[in-house]
């Protein structure tokens, strides 16, 4: 009997039929062919299944199972339960592995064993689809290069890319896989894993072309809601630092350090003040916390401090601040937004 492949595709399809042959034939492409696709038709109304059958009549590495429709999450976890693979990559039935994708990507993981989940450089397609906030969101998403920039940029966003995740199976299955809470199913595991101690690995080059279209369920379901992903941050915020329950100091006044204030309150963590520049807002009350100015802020130390802007150039200048002043991020301060 032949070994498994190292590598298992997790390939959850709904109504993909449009675009999934292009999807297919990037995975032909692989420079790196020892792979195994699970693909997964969670309920499609097209011909999504008919396409993945005969996939799987002309490639042995392929298998093809129907259910549903029953969500993202029990696509995922039955796809990873069929896995043989000590791998798992991730892809989506609407975007474009570049061909060296699996090769890279395995070469990364192979060579550093603290890495749990490894992603790589993204682009969006096609151009004319993609709005300024996707370019930005893209450019913030590829800038960091290695575990530790990855890492300070984790309360942020999701730092990788789902469809391009490549990941541990063993770490993966420890941290007890995908699981649907009402939030992203995506960022939710890599803080569970980052968590348990795994570290979060990137390929610096394009391997990942992500398709922008409006059906995108990161628009359209409530999952990937704005407050879907204050909440499970936050979630993770008090379990990675309990010393947050003692009490936070939130940076920015803002619509975005108000919204973390909100959930930080219905969760049971007191905010004991926010900190602004803007003498408008500086000594005002938020459901009663006073909001103080940045030397005033500075001298509580014994409070884990939130940088919680949304501006990318803000949220450096308070990094710096605050490492200027002794505070060291991850430790004693948290970006987020």
């Amino acid at each position: 009997m032949s070994s498994p492949p190292p590598i298992s595709v997790l390939l959850p399809v709904r109504n993909g039929a449009e675009y999934l042959p292009e999807a297919i034939a990037s995975i032909e492409a692989q420079t790196y062919s020892k792979y195994e696709v699970i693909a997964v038709d969670d309920g499609s109304s097209d011909d999504s299944w008919f396409v993945l059958q005969e996939w799987a009549s002309r490639d042995e590495r392929v298998r093809v199972f129907r259910q549903g429709p029953d969500g993202i999450v029990p696509a995922l976890e039955f796809a990873r339960s069929e896995a043989t693979g000590s791998y798992l990559a991730r892809m989506d039935a609407d975007d474009i592995a570049g061909p060296t994708r699996f090769e890279l990507q395995l070469q990364l993981m192979e060579s550093d064993s603290s890495l749990a989940i490894c992603g790589c450089e993204t682009e969006y397609f096609p151009l004319e689809k993609v709005r300024d906030g996707a370019l930005r969101y893209q450019t913030w998403l590829n800038a960091p290069a290695t575990p530790e920039e990855i890492e300070k940029e984790i309360f942020v966003e999701c730092p990788l890319p789902h469809p391009a995740f490549f990941m541990r199976g063993d770490a993966i299955e420890e941290v007890g896989g995908y699981r649907d809470l009402g939030w992203p199913e995506d960022y939710d595991l890599l803080l569970r894993v980052w968590r348990s101690g795994g570290r979060l690995g990137k390929v610096s080059s394009v391997l990942m072309h992500w398709r922008e279209t409006p059906q995108r369920l990161s628009r359209t379901d409530k999952r990937y809601s704005l407050d879907a992903f204050r909440r499970c941050k936050v979630h993770h915020l008090v379990s990675a630092f309990p010393s947050a329950v003692n009490g936070v100091l939130i940076w920015g006044a803002g619509r975005v350090g108000k919204g973390f204030g909100r959930e930080l309150a219905r969760v049971g963590v007191p905010v004991i003040a926010y900190a602004e520049v803007s003498p408008r807002k500086i000594g005002q009350n938020i459901h009663g916390a006073p909001v103080l100015d940045t030397d005033e802020a500075l001298r509580l130390k014994d409070v884990l401090h939130l940088a919680s802007v949304g501006q990318e150039g803000a949220r450096q200048r308070l990094r710096n601040l605050l490492s200027r002043a002794g505070y060291r991020e991850l430790e004693n301060f948290v970006a987020m937004a």
